[in-house]
Order: C-alpha cells, then structure tokens, then sequence
C-alpha cells in the first residue's frame, strides 16, 4: 500500500507540473502536441483536441511535447523567417517565458492549496517562547515565556519551524551573541545575548531505559567505550563497584553520579564472559540557548489560515534554496539529496509510521509531503542549469539581451552536455538511495 500511495504523491507532482506548462502554452495560442506521464513507450493513449494524452512505461516523470519547441538547426540561416503558426518558437518571449514558468509555478500552487487544507484542520505552529531558564542569559536579557520570536539572528521568523531550520543550518558557536527580536502585548523588543554552555563528560553509548537488564544498545567508533572493548549488547553488572540491575538503574547511577572526567571502572558480561573495562570519557560542550520554543500546532481564523498557508509555502522554499546552498558549503554533499527512489521510499516510510493515529493523521501528513516535495520540484526546475526549465528561461533571457534567438545546434549541445550530466548525478543518488533502501 505504501508503494502505492508514494506511486500516486509522485504522479500527482508531475501532472501539476506539466498541467502548468499545458494549460499556460493552450492559453497562448501554443499546439501541444503531446501530453504525457511518464518516458519511453506509450502504454495508452488518446487524441483529444488535437492533443495526443499518453501513459508510458516510464512512470518517473512526464512531459507536455509542444509543437517546434524541439525543432533544431545546423545554422540560424537554415531557421525559418517565421516560426509556423501555433508553434512555441512563434510566440513571443514573454508568452513562452510564461509558458516555461508555469510549471514550476503550478507546483507552488499545489504546496499552497495543501497548506490550506492542513492548516484549517491542525493549524500553524507560532514561534511563541514556552520556556525560559531561570537564571539563564536570554532571561537576564529579558525573554520570558509567551514571548513571540519575529526574527533570530539576523533572518526573519515567521512559524516555530523558522527556528528549528535556523538550527539545521547553522551551528551556534561558543561565546557567540545571539541576537533576537520578540513581541510582547503588541509591542516589539530586541536583546542581545551570550548563551551558557552545558559541559558534559560522555562514553559514547546509547540504551533503552525500559530494558530489564542493562544492555548497551550501541557504541560509537571510537569513542571511549569502544577504544575499551565495549561494544553494543554488553550487558553492564557494575559501575564502580556499584551493582547495576536494568538500564533504569544505570540511568540512575548516572544521574546521581555525574561523569567528571575521571576514569570509569564498568564490569561488563558478554556471552557469559565478565570482563572489566576502564573507559575514560570525553568532554562534550553545547551551547545551552536558555529557552525553549513552540512546535506545536494552534488554530486560527479563516484569514489566518491563508496567511500562513503563504507562509507555509514559502518555508518550504526558501528551505530547500537555503539547503542546496549547503551543498556549496559543504555542510550538506551529494549523499544527502534523494532522487525518486528515495522520495518514494521516504514516503512510504511516513505512511508506515503514522497510518497506526487513524486516517485523519494519516491524510494530513501525505498531504505535508505533497507540499515538501511539491515545493521542491519547484525550486529545482527553477534552477538556471539547461535541460530543466530554468535552463530554459536563461536561454530566453540570453534571448531577449541578444534580441535574436540562440543558435539551437549549440543550445542543443549545451543541453546534451548537461542532460549527460544529471543522468550520472541521477544514477550516482539512485544508487545511494537503493544501498540506503536495502540497508533498512
């Protein structure tokens, strides 16, 4: 069922897409010959107004072929003095400049309307302060709870999400400032603002509270529980010559026994084998922000609705511009992007996990991946790289400044080259997403 419903989310995507580019080129006159989902051989098809409407083997994707928008030349000489009549290349350069931006616009379009439905049913998640640390900087700087956030460190605050994709982003460094803007009772206030930082001495290890015994569930490579011969499924007797039971017991020990750097003697069972291991933990330092703030959702009025339903849209956006600008930071590479096998599996993996909260749960969320990836394919076709429609509107804008078309053999190679290029780019993430995939 989960491959299904990814199937449909991904199918609903390409449509809109191509709905944009169909229904924009119609209504200037341009003849589309062809209509499609999917590549490669048609599977069914149907003329409809002079229209061929095509299903193809090929379900990854889809196409709106209009008449001449391919037609290519040795030379501007051999290009006809005008373009045929209902043909791409006779409309003007903002009909066609339109026409190649519906696409990527129709995609907005669809985020926006799932936004609406997912805000009028479980609201927006406002960027209100819940929790300020006593004592803490931000609360000698003034934040208290209820506080709205309208902008964090320089960037511009909207929704609660804002600042959590602030975080992903970026890395709150120690002795940083921090600087922030809030309204209170209608009235905006800005403060400045060292965050503390939280020292902690670690091992490396992680286990579940709920365990009957005191398993450990994994050990980090090279950390100090590993350099000492631990590894994941010991079983820890003693700490310190105290007697540890359950993994509740080890918590406790280590709550009321904080590491300090000095060495732990741990008394570990492996196979009916004890040993004694001697690891001596790591120092860990966090930059402690002093407050907290709201993810959760709240309702709203009719226009508020459509208000955020904007903003939601645009959140989804500018973070995924924002993400591929890691990419050239380096704090992102190639292994974290997902082509459609990762896409589809991402989704299906989202079905799986919350079809158990009932349907109402379960619609909302496809409906938030919709609007995740719609506003994704958005952004990538309006990237200004040849063979996606971005490319496109480069060469229209090269165009308009040189006031004659480009030569289409040398546009034709330009889009070759780079087609060659994403084909690899796309089997390199296809092949990451399926290792991914089958590692599960």
């Amino acid at each position: 069922m989960k491959w299904i419903i990814a199937f449909l989310i991904f199918s609903l995507l390409v449509l809109f897409h191509e709905f944009g580019h169909f229904l924009v080129a119609k209504m200037n006159g341009v003849v589309v010959e062809e209509f499609s989902l999917g590549f490669g051989p048609r599977l069914l098809s149907t003329v409809r107004g002079g229209t061929r409407y095509s299903l193809k083997l090929l379900l990854f994707g889809g196409s709106c072929q209009m008449k001449g928008m391919y037609d290519d030349y040795d030379d501007e000489e051999d290009r006809p003095r005008e373009a045929e009549e209902g043909s791409f290349e006779s409309a003007s350069i903002g009909r066609r400049a339109a026409i190649i931006f519906a696409g990527p616009f129709f995609n907005f379009i669809l985020a926006f309307v799932c936004s609406i439905i997912i805000l009028s049913v479980v609201g927006y998640d406002p960027s209100e302060v819940i929790a300020v640390g006593e004592g803490s900087p931000a609360a000698e700087a003034g934040l208290a709870s209820g506080d709205i956030v309208t902008e964090f460190m320089g960037e511009h605050i909207s929704i609660g999400r804002d600042l959590s994709s602030w975080f992903v982003l970026h890395d709150l460094r120690e002795g940083q400032e921090v600087s922030m803007t809030f309204t209170r009772n209608g009235e905006k206030q800005k403060i400045r603002f060292v965050p503390a930082v939280n020292v902690r001495y670690m091992l490396g290890m992680t286990y579940n509270m709920d365990d009957e015994t005191a398993i450990i569930q994994s050990v980090s490579e090279g950390s100090p529980l590993y350099d000492a011969g631990v590894r994941s499924g010991d079983v820890i007797r003693s700490i310190n010559d105290t007697e540890i039971t359950t993994s509740r017991s080890m918590n406790e020990y280590f709550t009321a026994n904080p590491m300090d750097g000095s060495e732990v003697r741990l008394v570990c069972e492996r196979d009916g084998a004890v040993f004694t291991a001697t690891p001596v933990p790591y120092e860990s330092r966090t930059v402690d922000l002093g407050f907290s703030y709201n993810l959760g959702r709240v309702n709203t009025t009719p226009l508020g609705v459509l208000k955020y339903s904007f903003i939601e849209m645009r959140y989804w956006i500018v973070t995924t511009v924002k993400s591929l600008g890691q990419l050239f930071t380096g704090r992102f590479t190639v292994n974290d992007l997902s082509g459609p096998v990762g896409v589809v599996d991402i989704v299906g993996e989202t079905y799986e996990e919350v079809k158990s909260e009932g349907a109402l749960m379960t619609w909302m969320n496809m409906l938030n991946m919709i609007v995740l990836l719609s506003a994704n394919l958005g952004v990538m076709n309006l990237l200004p790289i040849p063979a996606v429609d971005g490319g496109r509107l480069l060469f229209l804008a090269i165009e308009a400044i040189r006031r004659k078309p480009m030569n289409k053999k040398i546009e034709g190679t330009i889009q070759m080259v780079t087609v060659a290029l994403l084909l690899f780019l796309m089997f390199y993430v296809m092949y990451h997403d399926l290792t991914k995939l089958f590692a599960h």
